[in-house]
């Protein structure tokens, strides 16, 4: 059985750099229209949530109608600072629920939210609301832009980050099929046995306690684990692979031995070099999405 692959430092850095250049084009090329489509959207929200509440003054009179609207409840969560997730919200309201059939059987909930939202207001965006006056039309068209703002940049945001993920494992996938290896069923793996057959690959798949976005068996019928990790920042990429990748890879052999299992990652995006390094020295084999003919290449490598 061959070793998995160990990139040298230098090999290491070209690959790292040439994945930040193609992350760099890849979001100079991405269309404006997408964050003006969501920010038409969302001040069209947020003018409606204002209009429902009076300007948010009359937020506790109006508050079922606008829980029971998906769209005012989505505006409402943006006019806290920092804006409130709905799990967060369900927490800080000790509701394990926000349908509206529920929440108009209990007025002390609804209550309950409502004044989680004006605790935490963004009292720069509504100063009138802690003056106790009615707002300005200049404030009102301020709020409302900058709330569209907030409220489209994380839309694209979150956005981005699924679909890239996606895109990047959609690549893999056909980069395998083409090298006429087998897709089988997503699975659970709790022994090896379990596993796809040489050739055979499945995903997003348990393997052992940890899922893997997919497991492949080798020619040599070592099983290979393999995440797809995008980083937007140097920072983002502790999390995305030391943290997540590096650790599973840890898991994975404490679990199934190191000749029985090579956990390997697709990488794209922005990495340090010593978090690479890191993840090298823990068991990670490296692969990078925008060179997938050597991922395809490592895998032949092992024998047909």
């Amino acid at each position: 059985m061959i070793e998995r692959p160990i990139l040298s430092a230098d090999d290491l850095e070209f690959a790292r750099r040439t994945s930040i250049a193609a992350f760099r084009r890849e979001r100079m090329e991405e269309p404006l229209e997408n964050y003006l489509e969501a920010f038409d959207e969302y001040r069209g929200e947020t003018e409606d949530l204002l209009e429902t509440s009076v300007d948010l003054v009359q937020l506790e009179q109006q508050a079922l109608a606008i829980i029971s609207d998906s769209r005012l409840l989505h505006a409402l969560r943006y006019v806290t600072g920092p804006p409130i997730s709905v799990d967060d919200l369900k927490t800080l309201t000790e509701n394990p629920s926000l349908v509206p059939s529920v929440l108009k059987k209990d007025a002390a909930r609804v209550r309950r939210i409502i004044e989680a939202v004006l605790i935490g207001l963004d009292r720069r965006r509504f100063p009138w609301m802690t003056e106790g006056r009615e707002p300005t039309e200049a404030e009102r068209h301020a709020a409302i832009l900058a709330s569209a703002a907030l409220m489209a940049t994380q839309h694209v945001g979150t956005k981005r980050r699924g679909e890239a993920k996606t895109e990047q494992e959609n690549k893999v996938e056909a980069a395998l099929i083409a090298a006429n290896w087998k897709k089988v069923p997503t699975r659970v793996v709790q022994t090896l046995d379990d596993a796809p057959a040489p050739g055979e690959f499945c995903r997003e798949s348990m393997l052992g306690t940890r899922k893997a976005d997919f497991v492949t068996r080798l020619w040599d019928r070592r099983v290979m684990p393999l995440e797809c990790k995008v980083s937007n920042s140097a920072t983002n990429s502790i999390k995305r692979l030391n943290n997540d990748a590096a650790v599973k890879a840890t898991v994975w052999v404490d679990e199934f031995g190191n000749r029985q299992v090579v956990p390997a990652a697709v990488l794209a995006g922005v990495y340090k070099l010593h978090n690479l390094q890191n993840a090298q020295e823990r068991g990670l084999a490296i692969f990078w999405a925008h060179d997938l003919g050597r991922l395809v290449e490592w895998i032949e490598s092992t024998g047909r």
